[in-house]
């Protein structure tokens, strides 16, 4: 009890990491609920528009991931000046990546176009093709708003005060789905547009949150202390740096993105149920795995915080706290897959057709505990990641993440189902792997210490200290 005790109260111990994380778990949690209730919306408009939301989305979230990764580290920047106690930089690093998703946005932009080459490519039944076209390129569209919103809310994240955060977010997740319920099914004078409601729904909520970000942190206290509006220039030197650390974030976070993506349209050549069911595992899987992005982002926060504070210990310790937070939240989630699977897969089959639903139950059932065995060492790999991350160690991370991705994932899944043609089981053998061997690298990784040597942020110049001498001149120490 009073290792507990003092595990609670002690920096970097229990209580210090859920100060931070629990407004980011709640924060996640509402873009889990609002993917979760998008999906179900459209599971209920039909088979078709389900079976094609998700490698849509999947693949525009893939392109969008490289940018929300680079203009997103941010928040490591503003960790470790905050705990440099060097407030006055805080608002240029901002400003880096804001710049970073104006980019972002307009390669999205750029990207529209070859929406139906693409699909056409990937090889999806007609039906399926025409509805993945139109959600993606209307995704295309918000690209740059949910870049720019996931940089600017690092101005609150990086400090360690989330809530603000958590409000945004909740109020964008409402926002979001009050229109996908009227655009989809056209309700409340709305028409009725079924996916394309649901894509229109998310920009506008998109644009929402950069909005709402930016009357906050503009706000004359913050110019004041952070320079959030005096700091609006592009320095080069820092933007260089930005994109030294974050773009390998970026490029993980889409290498990691990208790889699922592979495995979603590799799946879908095996037919609808079996694409269906893939979605809907994933989907459920978010409710799990999206809380524990918030304890990541907090670790990382809290990490960068620390580090810029010379105290690689206490960042140490904050980060087994995490740990041992998420493990006992993912173990309890992970049972519940495997016990009591109808109570996550029955809101897909509400008003979905029951015949046509029956085999997608039958798959989505058993596709459930596959979630449970990876969703342990997913613990691992969100938190030992996010950890050295948070210090600079964004280049080992990419690496690592592309060689398993390539082969154990992708090359491995299209071998199986296209050349030796296994079955979908085979596939998330494959996938659980995959997450296994990034939880295990990413701890080893973690035990070698290397990050703790490791700074984002440039070097505070030194003013020599001076002494006077006897004959009244003064010598530098």
């Amino acid at each position: 009890m009073q290792y507990l005790k003092n595990r609670w109260n002690s920096a970097g111990g229990y209580r210090e990491v859920l100060i931070i994380a629990v407004p980011l778990i709640l924060s996640t949690a509402t873009w889990s609920v609002q993917h979760f209730v998008d999906r179900m919306f459209l599971t209920w408009y039909s088979p078709e528009t389900i079976a094609a939301a998700m490698p849509a989305g999947m693949l525009s979230f893939t392109v969008i991931s490289i940018f929300m990764g680079t203009a997103g580290y941010v928040s490591t920047f503003v960790a470790q000046y905050y705990g440099a106690r060097r407030y006055h930089r805080i608002g240029p690093a901002l400003w880096q990546g804001v710049y970073m998703s104006l980019i972002g946005g307009l390669v999205m932009l750029g990207i529209i176009p070859f929406a139906g080459p693409a699909f056409e490519l990937i090889g999806h039944s007609p039906s399926i093709q025409q509805h993945e076209v139109i959600y993606f390129q209307i995704m295309c569209l918000g690209g740059g708003a949910y870049i720019g919103s996931y940089a600017l809310s690092g101005f609150f994240s990086g400090r360690g005060k989330t809530w603000p955060v958590m409000w945004v977010n909740a109020a964008t997740t409402v926002v979001n789905l009050v229109l996908d319920y009227a655009l989809i099914f056209g309700y409340w004078g709305f028409p009725e547009l079924g996916i394309r409601g649901a894509a229109i729904a998310t920009v506008i909520a998109g644009v929402f949150s950069l909005l709402v970000f930016f009357v906050l942190l503009l706000s004359g206290g913050n110019d004041r202390i952070y320079h959030t509006r005096k700091g609006w220039r592009l320095e080069k030197g820092l933007f260089v740096r930005l994109l030294r650390f974050g773009f390998p974030s970026g490029m993980q976070f889409f290498l990691e993105i990208a790889g699922f993506t592979g495995f979603v349209l590799v799946v879908g050549r095996l037919g609808t149920a079996s694409l269906a069911a893939t979605n809907i595992a994933f989907n459920i899987n978010t409710l799990a795995f999206m809380p524990m992005i918030g304890c990541g982002i907090a670790i990382s926060v809290l990490v960068g915080q620390y580090l810029g504070a010379q105290k690689p210990d206490t960042a140490q310790s904050a980060v087994y706290s995490g740990f041992h937070l998420t493990f006992i939240y993912m173990a309890s989630i992970a049972a519940a897959y495997v016990l009591v699977p109808d109570l996550f897969v029955a809101p897909f089959a509400h008003q979905a057709d029951p015949r046509g639903f029956a085999e997608i139950y039958g798959y989505a059932v058993v596709l459930l505990r596959f979630v449970a065995i990876y969703c342990i060492f997913d613990t691992m790999n969100i938190i030992f990641c996010s950890a050295i991350k948070g210090a600079g160690d964004t280049r080992y991370v990419m690496i690592m993440t592309t060689i398993l991705s390539l082969f154990v994932l992708i090359l491995p899944v299209y071998l199986a189902l296209e050349i030796l043609e296994f079955g979908l089981m085979v596939a998330w053998v494959f996938a659980t792997v995959y997450i296994i061997l990034l939880g295990v690298t990413f701890y080893i990784r973690f035990l070698g210490g290397k990050w703790k040597s490791m700074r984002v942020i440039e070097l505070e110049a030194q003013v020599p200290k001076i002494r006077p001498t006897k004959l009244g001149r003064v010598a530098k120490l």
